[in-house]
């Protein structure tokens, strides 16, 4: 896999040459391991309690969160039956997801007021220490990646 194939540069919308894809090249070492890192938050060899689809749902609303619809759109092919989490009117009550979709959304949106409660009424409802970690993980990777396809775009934009 090359630095072009992976989904960082490809929602980004970057053309293969110019030169913005000339400094994008010049890192081709971190696009290879931010690929890595969407491998390891998305499809883990070891899921814990939320499986590839439910971390592709997530992952697709905390992109439309974002407002990427790109990349939302990306996650959203994984997400099976947690399509609907797309939704951001949708609270996953009827599969059972009420306070994992809540807490997602506060990570995403309102980090800073992340508090003991939170994590609480996680595990009141049953979810392990690990399975909150991987949350968490999950949310910072796509921070993260929403940042850096934002980054691309406006350099793209001012190249032009």
């Amino acid at each position: 896999m090359t630095y072009t194939d992976t989904t960082t540069f490809t929602i980004a919308g970057l053309p293969e040459s110019g030169s913005v894809a000339d400094a994008v090249a010049t890192r081709a070492k971190i696009f290879a391991m931010t690929q890595a890192a969407e491998e390891a938050v998305l499809r883990p060899q070891d899921c814990g309690a939320f499986s590839h689809t439910l971390r592709a749902g997530l992952a697709a609303r905390v992109a439309q969160q974002a407002k990427d619809e790109a990349l939302a759109q990306h996650y959203l092919k994984g997400a099976g039956e947690y399509a609907n989490l797309t939704d951001l009117a949708e609270t996953g009550a009827g599969q059972g997801l009420r306070t994992v979709v809540t807490f997602v959304d506060k990570v995403a949106n309102q980090t800073r007021d992340i508090s003991a409660e939170d994590i609480a009424g996680l595990q009141a409802e049953g979810v392990a220490d690990a399975d909150i970690v991987r949350l968490c993980e999950l949310v910072a990777f796509l921070a993260y990646q929403s940042r850096v396809i934002s980054g691309l775009r406006l350099m793209q934009g001012a190249a032009e």
